[in-house]
């Protein structure tokens, strides 16, 4: 029950209030994904692929205990220790991927934003990491696991490496078009995770 909450404020806040917030202050939809079948929509179709797979197993952890051995549990890991890392991952990644959120202020968005321009953002976390929210969200499912290791959470884990990895590399290629050598020298001083 304690995970699902927390699944459900980690949304709530890095997607829903982050969303609404910029909404208010700026007028602009952060949502940038859409119906079409560009690399960038379907990409955005597998992230909502990847959000229902996690509440779906979590809600089924939470409140269908007799069903969780369908999820093909790794009994091997459950243990307390391994659990205790996890959450503590989960707790770090949810204040990171907020404070990154933060960071980038107005030029924060899910997805790729052709239609309003932005700031490049290189400094606090960005100097570390070109990548400091999906570096987050990777932490978040590492967590996951670690919390409940099974074979659903090791795929959300998978799924999630290739997504997040074609999405930064689409997002890169929008980058150099629109900052040319700002994020091309940005892209030499500082690596893509960390």
């Amino acid at each position: 029950m304690l995970l699902f909450a927390y699944l459900i404020l980690y949304f709530l806040l890095v997607f829903v209030l982050r969303s609404v917030l910029l909404w208010k202050k700026t007028g602009i939809n952060p949502f940038t994904f859409e119906k079409t079948d560009n690399a960038h929509d379907y990409n955005g179709k597998i992230f909502t692929f990847i959000t229902v797979l996690e509440l779906i197993v979590i809600g089924i952890y939470a409140f269908k205990e007799e069903w969780y051995q369908y999820l093909l549990p790794f009994w091997y890991l459950e243990n307390q220790t391994l659990q205790k890392i996890g959450w503590v991952l989960l707790l770090v990644s949810l204040i990171f991927v907020w404070f990154s959120q933060s960071q980038m202020a107005n030029s924060w968005r899910i997805g790729i934003d052709e239609n309003n321009k932005t700031k490049l953002v290189t400094k606090g976390v960005f100097s570390i990491s070109r990548n400091p929210i999906f570096l987050g969200i990777m932490i978040t499912n590492i967590g996951l696991f670690l919390v409940i290791p099974n074979a659903f959470t090791l795929l959300i884990i998978s799924l999630s490496t290739l997504s997040i990895n074609t999405q930064i590399r689409l997002e890169e290629e929008f980058l150099k078009r629109e900052f040319r050598n700002e994020y091309k020298e940005y892209a030499k001083k500082v690596r893509r995770w960390i």
